[in-house]
């Protein structure tokens, strides 16, 4: 698909360098991969305490009254 956009130049060469990519294209197509894998990792997480290393109590209310701060 081809679609116009306005680019902000130093932004665009910043994420090139950081992605290591040559083209605009490429730049722009991995900028929109990344964020999107970041995102659908984030959706499989959420929702799932185990994944990020909690227990299931931390929804406990009894629990976490007792639990350091």
């Amino acid at each position: 698909m081809k679609t116009v956009v306005d680019l902000n130049k130093d932004v665009l060469a910043l994420a090139a360098r950081e992605l290591g990519t040559s083209s605009t294209k490429d730049t722009v197509n991995a900028a929109l991969t990344l964020v999107a894998e970041r995102r659908r990792r984030l959706d499989q997480m959420s929702g799932d305490c185990h994944r990020l290393g909690v227990g299931a109590d931390i929804t406990d209310p009894d629990v976490m009254a007792k639990a350091r701060r």
